[in-house]
């Protein structure tokens, strides 16, 4: 087998591109990130959205577990004190159609933990199962010509070092340098789209108040429907019992970062059920904002001669506004694509196997991209959208249409699920029961607020302190 593979980056994407490698019979396999990594489950700065709410999907977690077998992540994360959150009958969720019902039937199962939590489970499971060697360096570019990639170029104390490989992945993120290191190979002209709502995510830790151990996950969506801003937030139960809240506000309805702002923002939301619970927690940390939540895709499936010895996955090939869920399952398919082609090739000196790999990794970041640019592009202020066309329009009718008849149709709810869940592409939602679910619309009437127990209404008022 061949001899050395070099992965950028040590996030999720990453390591799990290492796991794929390293499972493939990969002799060395060195994953390189320019942060000192912790040994547990913090914050790094690598990470710029890792303060606010991630979900973990069950198509995302079931490829994870796949590309790392034997290491029960699902199980390490439970243990180290994640949630499961039904999507069907273990979540209070307004929508811009109205509150959804909580049904009988659970639906796909997510976790909730703080996004370092998955990174470091992840990364643990990899290092103990595999022989992947985790080094801190600065890699500057790559090496070879426009028809191969012989390696990557690192800057040390010494000055610049070269590190050859017969197979580099860039994995590093958001932040990726793949058009300048291209550029210095003599490839340039990739396309890159930018849609930017101007999403500000602001997130605060809260301890979990006595009684409401078990109150579930709570979330007022944006609308992008009315013309204004979008507006939303989340009280997502964490390891540690905390609660995670996340609020997030596209340009021109920006939360802020002081604690009296932060709590009057979801008090202004539509339903104020957010600031309800917080008014009466104990906060634990600061408001934390981020900024870097625009949709960035690079085109670089598109090149028309691709260089051997070079794959892109995860967030280098395209982000997403973080508000939908994705990104992280996307980074596990595209992983599992390069193992599927890794098997098929025999070989990291297979003709055409990173453009393979490209090609198939772009899939699901296509379809995760027309979902969060599709309801992007709604809000006032977006920029890089342009103007929705015929089909645009037709399609946001259709979502829209879907959601209202999911406030009261099983049948329309459990098509959300699967796709929301990332267990089945978005077509799921053309499916004929689909289709037939939203034509009837919702057969139950629409909900006057959210759907409570008593014991959840019984929490919810006893820790209001805002006479809401």
């Amino acid at each position: 087998m061949s001899r050395r593979a070099v992965v950028v980056g040590a996030g999720l994407a990453g390591m799990l591109a290492a796991a794929v490698l390293a499972n493939a019979g990969v002799a060395e396999v060195v994953v390189l990130d320019r942060d000192e990594l912790p040994d547990g489950p913090r914050q790094r700065r690598g990470l710029p959205q890792g303060r606010h709410a991630h979900l973990l999907m069950p198509g995302g977690l079931t490829a994870m577990e796949e590309i790392v077998p034997g290491a029960s992540l699902r199980g390490r994360l439970l243990a180290a004190g994640a949630h499961e959150v039904s999507l069907g009958s273990g979540m209070l969720a307004r929508s811009p159609e109205g509150w959804l019902r909580r049904w009988r039937r659970p639906g796909p199962v997510m976790l909730t933990c703080t996004r370092a939590l998955v990174d470091w489970t992840v990364r643990a499971a990899v290092l103990e199962q595999t022989a992947v060697e985790v080094r801190r360096a600065a890699v500057v570019g790559l090496t070879g010509s426009s028809g191969r990639v012989r390696g990557v170029r690192v800057s040390g104390p010494g000055g610049e070092e070269y590190l050859d490989a017969d197979l580099v992945v860039d994995a590093s993120g958001r932040g990726t340098r793949i058009i300048p290191w291209l550029d210095g190979l003599g490839l340039s002209g990739v396309r890159t789209r930018t849609v930017d709502s101007g999403l500000v995510n602001a997130s605060r830790v809260y301890r979990v108040p006595a009684g409401a151990e078990r109150f579930p996950l709570t979330v007022v969506h944006a609308d992008p429907y009315v013309s204004r801003p979008g507006r939303s937030a989340m009280v997502m139960p964490i390891e540690g019992d905390r609660w995670l809240v996340s609020c997030g506000g596209t340009r021109g309805g920006e939360p802020p970062a002081d604690p009296e702002g932060f709590l009057r923002y979801t008090l202004g939301l539509p339903d104020p059920i957010v600031g309800r619970l917080i008014s009466g927690a104990e906060p634990l940390t600061d408001v934390h904002l981020s900024r870097s939540t625009s949709n960035v895709r690079h085109y670089l499936d598109k090149v028309r001669d691709w260089p051997e010895g070079l794959v892109v996955l995860g967030d280098a090939l395209g982000t997403f506004n973080p508000a939908y869920g994705q990104g992280m399952s996307v980074a596990a398919f595209g992983a599992r694509v390069l193992g599927q082609e890794l098997d098929r090739a025999g070989g990291l000196d297979a003709p055409g196997l990173a453009r393979r790999v490209l090609r198939g990794a772009a899939r699901p970041v296509d379809a995760a991209w027309a979902m969060a640019v599709g309801q992007d592009v709604l809000y006032p202020g977006t920029r890089g959208g342009g103007r929705p066309g015929i089909a645009d329009r037709a399609a946001t009718a259709y979502t829209r249409r879907m959601t209202r008849a999911a406030t009261g149709s099983l049948a329309a709810a459990s098509a959300i699920w699967d796709v929301t869940s990332m267990r089945t592409p978005p077509t799921r939602l053309f499916h004929p029961s689909a289709v037939l679910a939203a034509l009837a619309g919702p057969p139950l009437p629409l909900l006057t607020g959210p759907p409570l127990t008593p014991g959840e209404r019984e929490v919810l008022d006893g820790l209001d302190r805002t006479g809401a």
